[in-house]
């Protein structure tokens, strides 16, 4: 049961570490120590990277810094800008935001080897004074109210159960007039139980997906007045497919020692049945992917 100010429950956090970092038990070595260990044996010095040395492990998400990129600009982003990052995991976001559009950005994750991971490159991609990163429940944010300008989330309500506190605590961070920044897989018309596991989610326990009207009466339910929304599916659909044709054309499911790290060694070896899965699930219309941007009313 949710606790009486609608948090994350301890369990559904654990469940959520359990299935990100999954293959951090498996391997029975810390995200961190065997990604350190990755680039060493790719020839790279882990305390100087580049953005492209780490874009195999910053951006998990559909579209990659593509969708990124097109979200930043919809949502007219501006040098200076001050930018909460909900469900960052390992900060590629972050860096992208702040190097490429001059934001200074605040990442918060319930993840916490993500957190250990985004600190870490940032600095090593000369990022830090740009970018911070702490380990919360996005319903708990510890941070002062009216401290952003806008906040982005890429691919993270649909493992949150209490939607209406997050975007309570969304409401209570932003300035007046403020803007949030969506990039998100909601259910599709399909009402057929969706193909696991997806990189979201396992089980059922840990997938919280909401139908598109579900999503945009929360919104305004919690006081935020839409300016852009398109379904972007097909195109999130084309992406991954072509995902999927490198990976089987790769023949490979685990990471080569003097390859760059990329998605495996953080989901481990169900990573290419997730994007298949994810990939047949957008294809019958189960889920469907979202980008939008919405103001918050002024108080």
């Amino acid at each position: 049961m949710p606790t009486a100010l609608g948090e994350m429950t301890p369990e559904h956090a654990g469940r959520l570490n359990a299935h990100y970092d999954a293959a951090s038990a498996h391997e029975g070595q810390p995200l961190l120590a065997r990604l350190r260990e990755t680039f060493l044996a790719a020839g790279h010095d882990p305390e100087h990277l580049s953005l492209d040395d780490v874009a195999g492990i910053d951006q998990l998400h559909l579209g990659g810094r593509s969708a990124s990129r097109a979200l930043a600009v919809r949502g007219g982003l501006e040098k200076g800008g001050r930018v909460l990052d909900v469900g960052c995991g390992t900060g590629g976001t972050s860096r992208l935001l702040a190097a490429e559009f001059g934001c200074d950005v605040a990442g918060v994750d319930i993840t916490a080897s993500f957190i250990e991971v985004a600190r870490w490159l940032s600095a090593a991609t000369g990022l830090a004074g740009h970018t911070r990163f702490l380990c919360a429940d996005a319903a708990s944010v510890p941070l002062p109210a009216n401290s952003f300008e806008v906040i982005w989330c890429q691919h993270a309500l649909m493992n949150m159960p209490q939607v209406p506190r997050v975007l309570a605590e969304w409401h209570r961070l932003l300035v007046p007039g403020g803007r949030v920044l969506l990039h998100e897989v909601v259910a599709g018309d399909n009402p057929a139980p969706l193909r696991l596991p997806v990189p979201w989610a396992s089980t059922p326990d840990t997938s919280h997906l909401r139908n598109r009207q579900q999503l945009e009466r929360a919104m305004a339910l919690a006081g935020f007045e839409p300016l852009s929304i398109e379904d972007v599916t097909q195109a999130a659909l084309a992406w991954r497919q072509e995902h999927s044709r490198r990976e089987k054309g790769s023949g490979e499911t685990r990471q080569q020692p003097s390859a760059l790290p990329g998605p495996t060694l953080i989901f481990g070896g169900d990573f290419v049945q997730m994007g298949r899965n994810l990939r047949d699930n957008l294809a019958a219309g189960k889920v469907r992917v979202l980008q939008g941007v919405w103001r918050l009313e002024r108080r």
